[in-house]
């Protein structure tokens, strides 16, 4: 029995990992029956596969890659019949957002101007970091999350993002600002200068 094998029928390893891969799925589809579906083809694809499975990475990194395929498959699929071009009200509102932090002469109004978020890279490694993180993720609007999941976690090129959801190249690189705004605006207010609280 190979190593794949032995910690995937171990309940501990197994319950910790599908754990894990859940979330990740749920983050990136925005639909627990989806993500459920995704993580048990995942799965079952390791298992089927197990002889691939080189061991120049870790098993739980093997997986996940397999994992991140399978999503990268569904966005595809869903992609084909699912236009995200058009404006939704929350997306709207992020706009207004992000306008108001400007005066006329485009430059920060009073107040809004970034804070100073320390060292970025020692928060990074706080795990307390990322829970808000995705916090701050599960609350952008469902396409402008799609688009910046495919483009900085699934690691599309923009051109490949554009293609998938029918996107010019603008448009795309507009829902990108706009979710980096929301996160970088989010972050700031629930955990660079508030410390850790939730979004």
């Amino acid at each position: 029995m190979n190593a794949v094998v032995n910690l995937l029928i171990d309940d501990g390893y197994l319950d910790e990992i599908r754990r894990d891969m859940i979330k990740f799925a749920h983050l990136q589809l925005r639909d627990e029956a989806q993500a459920e579906d995704v993580v048990q083809e995942a799965l079952v694809s390791a298992l089927d596969n197990t002889k691939e499975f080189a061991g120049r990475s870790a098993v739980k990194t093997w997986i996940f890659a397999i994992l991140k395929n399978k999503i990268i498959d569904l966005i595809r699929q869903q992609a084909r019949t699912t236009n995200v071009s058009a404006l939704s009200a929350e997306e709207e509102s992020l706009d207004q957002a992000f306008e108001s932090l400007f005066k006329t002469n485009a430059h920060w109004s009073p107040g809004a101007r970034p804070s100073n978020w320390g060292d970025p890279e020692e928060s990074l490694r706080e795990q307390r970091f990322w829970e808000v993180f995705d916090a701050c993720l599960k609350h952008l609007p469902e396409n402008t999350a799609r688009v910046f999941m495919m483009r900085e976690f699934l690691e599309f090129e923009t051109a490949e993002v554009c293609l998938e959801l029918s996107l010019t190249t603008s448009n795309c690189n507009v829902i990108l600002h706009r979710a980096r705004n929301g996160l970088r605006r989010c972050l700031e207010s629930n955990w660079f200068s508030a410390g850790e609280q939730p979004c």
